[in-house]
């Protein structure tokens, strides 16, 4: 059987960090509506879906042409789970009948993922015959470079002696960049788990890979956009 899929985007009101960053106006249009465009622009859904508790993102939401599900207040809070929120969000769809064999989430704090992504993962998961798929990119440092720390007392998260080996010998790390997951949504409804094995990778460059989530972030994205914009000199 051919798989379906379903864009879901998840998108609360309430944000510390950076109020209302879900609706900010990023270089001509809100920042929520970079991931809906990017969503509708591949072609891969049968359906673009914004879960919300917000009324201005869901008008937003409809204006760009996403069908929006309201998300109920105890799952709009800061400590509220997005595995909730997922779930939530299929739930909803299977009680309309609307229920796709797939979904992929894509949060909306992630704007420089694109259309051509979107088509390369669902692409790459389509031919891998995986259980679910996640975008990454190369950790900056080596995990093996990395410490947890007990009562005060430093320990190497692998062994010592990977503290003093040269970087090039050790095995690349990378890191979940927030900007594509893609899982069965039957399986997710039993195990309310993004990561069903096995797991496979979408690789992206670190420059596309930034998860917006303070005023920081929101300008070296814009700054990014308006860099790669084209300007015509006629005279």
């Amino acid at each position: 059987m051919k798989n379906t899929y379903t864009a879901i985007i998840t998108a609360r009101g309430g944000s510390k960090g950076l109020p209302k960053k879900n609706i900010l106006d990023l270089v001509g249009k809100p920042l929520i509506a970079h991931t809906i465009d990017a969503a509708l622009e591949s072609k891969c859904f049968q359906q673009v879906v914004v879960s919300t508790d917000c009324p201005e993102i869901k008008s937003v939401s409809f204006n760009w042409n996403a069908k929006v599900i309201d998300r109920p207040a105890e799952l709009a809070t800061d400590m509220a789970s997005s595995l909730d929120v997922i779930n939530h969000t299929i739930m909803e769809l299977k009680r309309e009948r609307l229920l796709t064999s797939h979904f992929v989430l894509l949060q909306p704090t992630s704007p420089l993922r694109n259309a051509k992504h979107i088509q390369e993962a669902v692409t790459k998961f389509e031919e891998s015959g995986a259980t679910s798929l996640v975008s990454v990119t190369e950790a900056e440092h080596p995990i093996q470079k990395f410490f947890f720390e007990n009562d005060g007392i430093l320990e190497p998260v692998f062994t010592w002696e990977d503290l003093t080996q040269p970087r090039q010998l050790l095995r690349t790390s990378y890191l979940i960049n927030g900007a594509i997951y893609i899982t069965d949504c039957r399986q997710f409804l039993k195990s309310k788990n993004l990561f069903l094995s096995p797991v496979i990778s979408y690789f992206m460059d670190q420059d596309v890979s930034i998860d917006i989530d303070r005023k920081e972030d929101f300008y070296r994205v814009e700054t990014w956009l308006n860099s790669r914009e084209v300007h015509f000199d006629f005279n």
